[in-house]
């Protein structure tokens, strides 16, 4: 089941939901979304305010340009949650059983 990721997940998911329903007629992520503001906090704890990507540390960010535009924004942002993604598991694994 594919899920949708996004920073943020309201704004952005609610523009390409309508566009996929619009034009394609259906949406593969269904109703499915990962807030990745919402993810860091559930990594680092802290609050929503606290958690702003300026804050985040830079080992979860790749060398890739923040333009606007819609591609590398994508590109960044799934980047970004694949670095957070890949940590959490890790931490995971090593965590005592």
């Amino acid at each position: 089941m594919p899920v949708f990721v996004a920073w943020p997940l309201g704004f952005d998911f609610g523009f390409v939901y309508w566009y996929l329903m619009r034009f394609a007629g259906s949406s593969p992520f269904k109703h499915h979304g990962i807030d990745i503001r919402t993810y860091a906090i559930a990594m680092l704890g802290g609050g929503y305010k606290e958690n702003i990507k300026e804050a985040l540390p830079r080992r979860w960010f790749d060398e890739l340009p923040h333009t606007h535009r819609a591609l590398d924004d994508a590109l960044e942002q799934g980047a970004l949650f694949c670095n957070m993604l890949i940590e959490n598991q890790e931490r995971l694994r090593s965590a005592p059983r």
